[in-house]
């Protein structure tokens, strides 16, 4: 009689440059969305964990930020969460753009790869947008770089190649027992996953530099048997940004609020009603204690301290300037 393999599980991280493809992945891999997508860059700006469900192991898929150059305060957190992701990782994915040139920031994202002592996985991700005879040479140069366990093309949007590259990560984990329930697919409560997608929904609308301005923090999440309330404020830095952001007569983030609302109705199974303000927070991304706020991790301490009794209240102007609630 053949033994019973043992059980697997571990952790995950993927890197990159911004842009790339990570969050796709992530959503593609677990299933569900964990992750919002955007095409502007710098849209994940918090690690965020997907996990991966099979029945002979567990695979906690760890998105990160895009690795860039800035001085802000929200670029110094996102390095500080890239940072952070690779603390105690069992595998990692370093992902690029097979489609591009390999540029200065892939390079720094192949760098923290050589660093890595454990078992390190190349992703050429795109494929779909490349011709094959090009793949080749492509391998050849990136064979260059390290001691890879596999290098491994794939195109997370049209998820060409995901097989391979989970038999290659479960051939790779340690043994050991389920760091989570078998039926979670993220580490992120819904509250913090419902103000997100309204920040991609909001980040979609817009336009040039008002994407990334804006960020979300939910006000408040209050759930029923029938129903879900949500309430979510939208921050941007300028008051030109904030009336982009409402729109001719509030009928932009009506679209933003509707579109939100629909999704998150699919995604909790539930109705929801949705409420959307807009405020101004002038130089949030420099002001260290807004960015901090924008951690979900945090937000849930902010939450277990007022329900203990302590007075803690968002960061932002009072002037909601204008709001809009969807519900059918």
């Amino acid at each position: 009689m053949q033994d019973k393999k043992p059980f697997k599980a571990g952790f995950v991280a993927i890197i990159g440059r911004p842009n790339v493809g990570k969050s796709t992945l992530v959503n593609t891999l677990v299933g569900q969305k964990v992750s919002i997508v955007t095409s502007r860059p710098q849209t994940t700006r918090n690690r965020i964990q997907g996990i991966v469900n099979q029945p002979d192991a567990q695979i906690v898929l760890i998105d990160t930020p895009g690795l860039h150059q800035t001085r802000s305060a929200l670029g110094r957190q996102m390095a500080q969460e890239i940072a952070q992701a690779l603390e105690g990782i069992d595998i990692l994915c370093a992902m690029v753009d097979a489609s591009d040139r390999i540029g200065h920031e892939d390079r720094e994202a192949l760098g923290r790869a050589r660093g890595f002592t454990g078992p390190a996985i190349l992703l050429l991700n795109k494929i779909d947008r490349m011709p094959k005879e090009k793949l080749l040479p492509l391998i050849a140069e990136c064979s260059k770089l390290r001691d890879w366990k596999e290098i491994i093309p794939i195109s997370a949007l049209k998820a060409d190649g995901v097989k391979d590259l989970l038999k290659v990560i479960v051939d790779n984990l340690p043994p050991g027992e389920p760091f989570f329930p078998v039926d979670q697919f993220t580490d992120q409560p819904e509250r913090f996953l419902a103000g997100e997608i309204v920040r991609e929904k909001a980040m979609a609308a817009t336009n040039q530099e008002v994407p990334h301005a804006i960020a979300s923090l939910v006000d408040s999440y209050e759930e029923s048997p029938a129903l879900i309330r949500i309430s979510v404020s939208l921050f941007v830095e300028a008051e030109g940004q904030k009336g982009i952001l409402i729109g001719k007569h509030g009928e932009t983030l009506k679209k933003i609020g509707t579109s939100a609302r629909l999704e998150l109705e699919k995604l909790l199974g539930t109705k929801v009603f949705l409420e959307t303000h807009v405020k101004t927070q002038p130089g949030w991304r420099n002001n260290p204690a807004m960015v901090r706020q924008l951690d979900w991790r945090n937000q849930l301490e902010a939450l277990s301290d007022v329900l203990q009794g302590s007075d803690v209240g968002p960061v932002g102007d009072d002037d909601s300037g204008e709001s809009s609630s969807s519900e059918e």
